[in-house]
């Protein structure tokens, strides 16, 4: 910390408690910003700006990293990404479950993409058969958050097999060097990592070996993550864990465990035996095991048999052939057309739907665990989303804050930056995740006495509550509480 008066900067965010990130106690100081990143966190009025924010009785904390997003689309196509700037977030780690929309062009798939292909957007915005080429379609946007970019394993595995031959048998060894070829490109131009989700049914036959064929790959390139929405997410959930520790074992890389949870009533409870898996990986060759996680007890993707038959109740969230029948839920619709609940699923396709599967103890156990980050898993663009594409964060630090206690305010901050920042290699000398000289000045200032997401499943798309100041790069995208217009953000590169 900077002791005694300072050069003047661009901005100061004056009078605030400093979080840092690093999961120290706060502390009072002034911020200083210039030229895009933070020059001194000194002592309260030794900080002299050409704009000064006022943050008394504001946390000035790192900006939100979102572990798990699927903003691919969104942040192309509406790049004010009011959703997430609004709650704080300054990053957003994309194209996880094994979907990204690079590198893959629709026109070598050999047919319509099946789900969940169709959470990210339609067949037409599959077009970019390189990294490189959406990397530039996002920098060309200027979104107002920074986005690091996951290659999706389904993608790879559609581009190498076509649609028909993926949801239908394990790759080759052909086919496994094709995806190999193409991911390491990828990585070579940028990207944080790979994502699978062997959950779904373009990737469900990939069994571990392709998966750790494909995931070997990142050995190659340091920092590089697999993140993986497990096998199962239900009865099978310990197993489908096992696997994943056993596959990035094998592929001898960081494993990230997405959103994860324990999926219906069935199941409520076993995050005890989902998290001791996780705390013996991280005793052993898989130390830099991690897991992020959402603060509602709801999911939400496409709308699959498999997940209604663990679910307490299902909320139909969009349908493409009935639209009327969002925001009604399942049984409503069965029982208004006279149908079971499995035809009333077949005949809503494609649609997608809110879960309510998830026990709240398990998510409190999960959300504690020092190993967890926070991600939304938001999905923007269609309608009803889920809220916590515009609360998660809010969520966590009005709700398991200062509501209920379960974390201290730092501890908090911390899974919301510093260990995201670590997690994807974005830490280090001008890096983020952490409220120090020399750092990107992406930067939050939120009341922790009543920031607070207001969104509800229905009505989903409020601004939370308690967030007053938003940097990106140095720029203010937000001020007292409201958006600037001006962005700052754009591709995230890996840091190597």
């Amino acid at each position: 910390m900077t002791v005694g008066p300072v050069g003047r900067c661009d901005i100061v965010l004056a009078g605030g408690t400093v979080v840092d990130g690093t999961g120290a106690p706060g502390f009072a100081a002034d911020v200083g910003v210039a030229d895009g990143r933070i020059v001194a966190v000194a002592p309260p009025g030794t900080v002299v700006g050409d704009e000064v924010l006022d943050c008394a009785g504001l946390v000035v904390a790192p900006g939100f990293i979102d572990v798990h997003a699927h903003d691919d689309r969104v942040a192309v196509d509406d790049p004010a990404m009011a959703a997430k700037s609004s709650q704080g977030v300054t990053t957003v780690v994309a194209g996880n479950c094994g979907i990204s929309l690079a590198p893959l062009d629709r026109s070598v798939a050999g047919g319509p993409l099946p789900a969940p292909f169709d959470l990210l957007g339609d067949d037409a915005d599959y077009r970019y058969p390189t990294l490189a080429a959406r990397r530039a379609a996002l920098d060309a946007a200027r979104p107002a958050v920074n986005v690091a970019l996951l290659v999706g394993h389904t993608s790879l595995r559609v581009a190498a097999l076509g649609v028909d031959a993926a949801v239908e048998r394990p790759a080759d060894p052909e086919e496994v060097a094709a995806m190999r070829v193409a991911l390491a490109r990828a990585l070579d131009e940028g990207a944080v990592g790979l994502s699978s989700g062997v959950d779904y049914p373009p990737a469900a036959p990939a069994g571990i070996d392709e998966l750790a064929a494909v995931a070997g790959v990142l050995a190659d390139h340091p920092g590089a993550v697999y993140a993986t929405h497990v096998r199962d997410e239900s009865d099978g959930v310990v197993d489908a864990v096992a696997e994943a520790i056993d596959t990035a074992e094998r592929a001898g890389v960081p494993l990230l465990l997405s959103h994860h949870k324990c999926a219906g009533p069935a199941n409520y409870g076993r995050s005890g035996e989902t998290l001791a898996l996780v705390d013996e990986a991280r005793r052993g060759p898989t130390a830099g095991i991690a897991l992020d996680v959402y603060p509602y007890t709801a999911s939400q993707t496409s709308l699959f048999p498999q997940f209604v038959a663990h679910s307490e109740s299902v909320l139909v969230a969009w349908s493409t052939p009935h639209p009327e029948c969002g925001g009604r839920t399942l049984d409503e619709v069965a029982d208004g057309w006279g149908c079971s609940l499995d035809e009333a699923v077949d005949r809503l396709q494609p649609a997608g739907a809110v879960y309510f599967q998830i026990d709240e103890d398990d998510l409190r156990r999960i959300l504690a665990h020092p190993a967890a980050m926070v991600g939304s898993d938001g999905l923007p663009g269609r309608e009803r989303p889920h809220p916590r594409l515009w609360g998660t964060f809010p969520r966590v630090l009005g709700r398991y804050v200062r509501d209920q206690g379960l974390l201290p305010l730092e501890q908090a901050v911390h899974k919301m930056t510093g260990l995201p920042a670590t997690t994807f290699s974005m830490d280090g000398p001008g890096g983020r995740g952490r409220v120090a000289e020399g750092m990107a000045a992406d930067l939050v200032a939120f009341d922790p006495a009543t920031v607070a997401d207001r969104g509800t499943f229905d009505d989903p798309e409020r601004e939370s509550a308690g967030i007053h100041h938003v940097l990106v790069a140095g720029v203010p995208t937000r001020v007292d509480g409201a958006a600037t217009g001006d962005r700052a953000g754009g591709f995230l590169p890996r840091r190597r």
